[in-house]
């Protein structure tokens, strides 16, 4: 098949698009390099620098793609508070861009990178998609706005979509790992500690009602999640909108990832005890369940081989005062 892949120079989006190439398929990646890499995007593939409203109805215009996995979102939680309208504009607004496109060209399948902060704070644990979405940060109402529109689009236009709701993805697959500035994901800001470029890691909170106190989330390595997206590719299905969380069912807890970082790297990660955080939840893990029992999914790979795999992928890594 002929894809596009947009946000294909970012972390997980070039790695699904270095698995699409891998296997057989012509991939175009468009991405606009505001967070994204270019040396990400993986040989064999072509890359179009551009936005999702300057450039999506160039590269679909000739009809000849087969569908669309969509990556590209502004994803930090904090700055989507801090600016609400521009991460709506971003991400609603470019990813109306984009669908409009696909109708105009003749593409009906497209395959989401949504997230399991559509639901907030949960009322269950795991949570399951016939859970409530009530998202707590701007970031979130956004990409459960996207999953709405998709919904409409597979009523009205006919399109085959398939919405992916995880949480935090680790690990890194054949060179390709975080490289996010700022960097907010737990396994490779502990891991940063480990390689001298920073003092210490913050613990926000020591007395949830958790088994060892700290709050516990769900991991997922990024090439279990690779193999989620090609599944749902082949999942796509005209005129309907499918829906599936991505999980562990089990989830870490802060503590036991960084000990784990600590028995992986061989360095002590010192820790600096802070109160908690506005509005953390204890407990945000997501069920696999109906992806296992409908698309045959499930993440096989553990802590271990996640934190193993994003250390030597940060070690690859010049030191921060040599770029």
């Amino acid at each position: 098949m002929k894809l596009l892949v947009t946000g294909g120079a970012g972390y997980v989006g070039s790695t699904v698009a270095a698995r699409l190439v891998a296997a057989g398929h012509t991939v175009v990646v468009l991405d606009d390099l505001s967070t994204g890499h270019a040396d990400a995007v993986p040989a064999g593939s072509e890359l179009v620098v551009a936005s999702l409203r300057k450039g999506a109805a160039d590269v679909l215009a000739d009809g000849s793609f087969d569908a669309v996995l969509h990556f590209a979102a502004k994803s930090v939680t904090g700055e989507s508070v801090a600016r609400p309208g521009y991460y709506w504009d971003q991400n609603l607004g470019e990813s109306l861009a984009l669908f409009d496109a696909m109708r105009r060209a003749g593409v009906g399948r497209i395959v989401f990178s949504s997230t399991a902060a559509t639901y907030g704070n949960p009322e269950n644990t795991p949570i399951r998609e016939t859970d409530p979405t009530r998202p707590v940060s701007p970031y979130g109402a956004t990409k459960l706005a996207i999953d709405t529109a998709l919904s409409s689009y597979a009523e009205l236009h006919g399109f085959g979509a398939v919405s992916l709701r995880y949480f935090n993805v680790a690990g890194a697959h054949e060179g390709l790992g975080e490289r996010h500035e700022p960097e907010t994901h737990l396994i490779a800001n502990v891991l940063a500690v480990a390689l001298g470029h920073k003092s210490e890691v913050s613990l926000f909170g020591t007395d949830y009602p958790t088994p060892d106190g700290t709050c516990v989330r769900d991991y997922i390595h990024v090439s279990d999640l690779a193999e989620a997206h090609l599944l749902a590719l082949n999942a796509c299905e005209p005129g309907r909108h499918r829906v599936y969380n991505l999980g562990s069912g089990s989830g870490h807890s802060v503590a036991e990832v960084i000990e784990v970082c600590r028995k992986v790297t061989g360095h002590p990660i010192p820790v600096r005890t802070c109160p908690r955080r506005d509005g953390d939840p204890s407990v945000l893990v997501a069920s696999s369940e109906k992806i296992f029992r409908e698309l045959g999914w499930t993440a096989e790979r553990d802590l271990l081989t996640m934190v193993s795999d994003a250390w030597a992928f940060a070690r690859s890594l010049p030191h921060p005062d040599q770029t």
